[in-house]
């Protein structure tokens, strides 16, 4: 539909179609996401099935089909330490497509609906009825060189992909993929929760596989300070541009050494409080901005998701369920110890992310408005959105100004979804843009050029990727 998300004002709608129209085939820059990066180390990969490509790695898909009372097992997800779940892909794709009217009106719904679309060429509305069909046309397709993942992220023209990757990660796949032939620029990106914060699940053993990994003892705060720097060395040898960290609140502090070191040693030990741990991470992220200030990784800082909400679930499938709930979150306060320190360095660049809408227009747009290092990232997770789109086009862009945000990025894991998800984007801009066109706020000059940063240039200027 080409006039999807545009205003059924006939004006606005046609200024809209002309601003999309200048922008929709600009290639994509994809600065942060999940895609896993084995997809494109092995030029003969394929998806295997429908099911296993579309709706098993998925928690947009399966949290919805999980809320009204389908149990992940008839999914095929798997538990943890193994068990019974469905094995026939036929049965489970069955069951998806008669409950696809669930994702009527939602941005996962129209993501997917526009993936059958644009990728496999499939018009006819997924039902009960057209399931197994469907699922043949799929199948067939997958099966073509043509839907090897490297064809289709030229045929996506995709410009820049960068994946999230652990502190610990060797980065085998991202080194065969530049020892290959293959020209596309997939690039990693530093992603260090699990060794800054005491209180994630895996944090002594990921401490020792960073000793392991870097060669660097971590018995100490100092050699474990060393260890990091030298693993984000690593990473930016390997084209990483940036840093990312994921947290509950944006709480920053500035601890002496001597407090560092005792903490960490209690955290060595198994008797960190999380007193110790909230001030250590705090401590670490401030941390992690010298860093950046020193080896130029754009930092972006993820906050206010109540990570594995529902532990009955996480305990028997694990993280990554769809069960990670928005916090309210405060900036102003939390975030003075880093961009106070940091905030004016010109060497620094700092990316802030919400699920907060309420925080847009009070704290992030004045923040990004102020600080030469702070820049806004899209609306986020569950406001990736048309409605949280324009919410945030409100929001942010009086105060902040365009050119303090950063353009769009997909944040997904779901590969096929990405020239969806960015064509929302651009139709989403060129109806806002349209607006301020149509009531005098710009001119038709500024419009088109706003179009093309939002796109295009934003992202790419703000990771660094020109």
């Amino acid at each position: 539909m080409k006039n999807r998300f545009f205003d059924p004002d006939p004006a606005q709608r046609k200024a809209a179609q002309t601003l999309y129209q200048s922008i929709a085939d600009l290639p994509l820059v994809c600065p942060h996401g999940h895609v896993d990066p084995r997809l494109f180390a092995d030029p003969d990969f394929t998806f295997g099935s429908p099911v296993e490509l579309l709706i098993i790695p998925d928690h947009y898909i399966f949290r919805m089909l999980y809320s009204q009372g389908i149990p992940l097992k008839k999914l095929g997800i798997p538990p943890i330490g193994g068990g019974a779940t469905e094995i026939d892909h036929r049965q489970i794709w069955q069951l998806f497509a008669e409950h696809f009217y669930l994702f009527r009106g939602t941005p996962s719904g129209n993501w997917f609906t526009e993936a059958l679309s644009s990728v496999f060429g499939i018009d006819k509305k997924l039902t009960g009825s057209t399931a197994q069909t469907i699922y043949d046309q799929i199948n067939d397709q997958l099966a073509s060189p043509a839907f090897r993942p490297r064809a289709l992220f030229e045929q996506f023209k995709i410009e820049t992909l960068c994946t999230t990757d652990a502190a610990t990660d060797s980065l085998e796949h991202h080194q065969a993929i530049r020892e290959s032939d293959w020209n596309g620029r997939i690039l990693p990106t530093f992603r260090p929760d699990a060794i800054i914060n005491l209180e994630h699940p895996q944090w002594r053993r990921q401490i020792d596989a960073l000793s392991a990994v870097s060669g660097i003892a971590c018995v100490s705060y100092g050699r474990y300070i060393h260890a990091i720097e030298d693993r984000r060395a690593f990473f930016k040898k390997m084209g990483a541009a940036a840093a990312d960290h994921s947290a509950l609140t944006p709480f920053t502090t500035i601890l002496s050494a001597q407090e560092a070191e005792t903490i960490f040693q209690r955290a060595l030990r198994g008797k960190a409080s999380a007193a110790d741990a909230r001030r250590f991470t705090g401590h670490m992220l401030v941390e992690m901005a010298r860093m950046s200030v020193e080896d130029g990784l754009v930092m972006q800082m993820h906050v206010g998701s109540y990570r594995n909400h529902n532990v009955q679930l996480y305990g028997r499938f694990g993280a990554d369920m769809g069960a990670d709930i928005p916090t309210r979150t405060e900036f102003t306060r939390n975030l003075a110890p880093l961009v106070q320190k940091y905030g004016n360095d010109g060497r620094f660049s700092l990316i802030l992310f919400t699920l907060d809408e309420t925080t847009y227009a009070r704290e992030l747009a004045p923040l990004a408005g102020h600080y030469p290092a702070v820049k806004l990232g899209p609306p986020w997770w569950f406001h990736d959105s048309p409605n949280g789109m324009r919410r945030y086009f409100d929001q942010v862009m009086e105060t902040a100004g365009l050119y303090n945000t950063v353009g769009f990025n997909d944040d997904t894991r779901a590969f096929l979804s990405i020239p969806s998800r960015h064509d929302m984007w651009r139709r989403a801009s060129a109806n806002w843009l349209a607006g301020l066109l149509l009531r005098g706020i710009v001119d038709k000059e500024d419009a088109e050029a706003m179009a093309y940063e939002m796109a295009y240039g934003l992202a790419r200027r703000a990771y660094k990727l020109e």
